[in-house]
């Protein structure tokens, strides 16, 4: 199948050009390399031995994603695209809206101009919101707390209306719970701009004494230790959701929105427990305030996606922790290496 995947050079989509190669798909990958390296897309075709076509344009481009699209005719699209800063979205959330929302709508009439119907979206467990009740299933009320999860709620709505209009169009609606975790090749992982802004590329950093320590922000939530509780999934896991979605909208046209997650939360000092054991040294931290729109624990159930896609995740926290060592201890200052 020819698949468009734009954001494909970034964390999740350089894994996931992994399982569209290893399954013989055709994918032409779509990046501006704002937040990701055209470096990622060399190794990924030295990994699987495979040549493929990208192109380096913004989906807020609107003649170049036409351009695009009209030249390559996809089958499907995997958009993983987007600003995803939880805090920077609080502190830009125009640039986040235009960029996030404007720049799918821009991709949604590019598909209808060259007649693709199906679309694998990178939502996020941010649409959640508070819980009323965990874990979350796909039933959950939405109601996001920050501007980044609500691009994402918006961008959901905007396919649902727009797989309205043709009853052969297809949609999935991915929901993500903290992907962590590298190949195990030690070749391609998680490469943030700056300051990362997730937990666990903050401890991979200081683990490689790239920075001084950790900050915890809060010890004081309604958690078994205090700390916030989340689903992390590795990377690899969520790469084979998106072949196992990709697979199911093949075969069925409507939308369907899926958790994909482990089913189980852990801590922020756990994960720090398993990477001290992982990398065989300690990992420096302080405790800090909270963090303004953070919530004290998010994890999923997965019982949908094992019913519909037939996928569930399989790896464990260790190994999660130990595959981004490797990346990291390998790799210490990233594609910049």
């Amino acid at each position: 199948m020819r698949v468009l995947v734009t954001g494909g050079a970034g964390y999740i989509g350089s894994h996931t050009l992994i399982e569209l190669l290893a399954a013989d798909h055709a994918p032409l990958v779509v990046d501006n390399f704002a937040n990701s390296s055209p470096v990622a897309l060399e190794r990924v075709a030295q990994l699987t031995n495979r040549v493929f076509d990208h192109v380096e344009a913004s989906i807020t481009d609107t003649a170049a994603i036409r351009q695009v699209c009209d030249e390559f005719q996809p089958e499907a699209v995997i958009h993983f695209a987007g600003l995803k800063a939880v805090g920077e979205s609080g502190q830009s959330p125009l640039t986040y809206y235009s960029t996030n929302v404007g720049g799918t709508i821009e991709l949604l009439k590019a598909m209808d101009g060259c007649g693709c119907r199906r679309m694998i979206f990178s939502s996020s467990a941010t649409v959640y919101g508070v819980a009323d009740y965990l874990p979350f299933d796909e039933k959950h009320p939405l109601n996001p707390v920050n501007p980044y999860g609500r691009t994402k709620f918006f961008i959901e709505e905007i396919i649902r209306d727009w797989a309205a209009t043709d009853p052969e169009k297809s949609a999935m609606l991915l929901r993500y719970f903290n992907p962590v975790g590298a190949h195990q090749s030690g070749r391609i992982g998680e490469d943030p701009n700056g300051i990362p802004d997730n937990l666990m590329p903050y401890i991979a950093q200081v683990a490689v004494g790239k920075r001084d320590q950790l900050t915890v922000f809060g010890d004081d939530y309604d958690t078994p230790d205090g700390t916030g509780v989340r689903d992390y999934i590795h990377v690899n896991d969520l790469a084979s959701g998106h072949l196992a979605a990709l697979d199911y909208a093949a075969r069925h046209a409507g939308v369907e929105a899926v958790n994909l997650g482990t089913g189980k939360g852990h801590s922020v000092l756990e994960v720090i427990a398993a990477f001290e054991q992982a990398a065989g040294r300690p990992i420096p931290y302080t405790v800090g305030p909270r963090r303004p729109g953070d919530i004290a624990s998010s994890h999923a159930t997965a019982a949908r996606a094992a019913s519909l896609l037939g996928w569930q995740a399989g790896i464990s926290l260790e190994q999660m922790c130990e595959d981004t060592w490797r990346w990291q201890s390998r790799n210490p200052e990233g594609y910049s290496d």
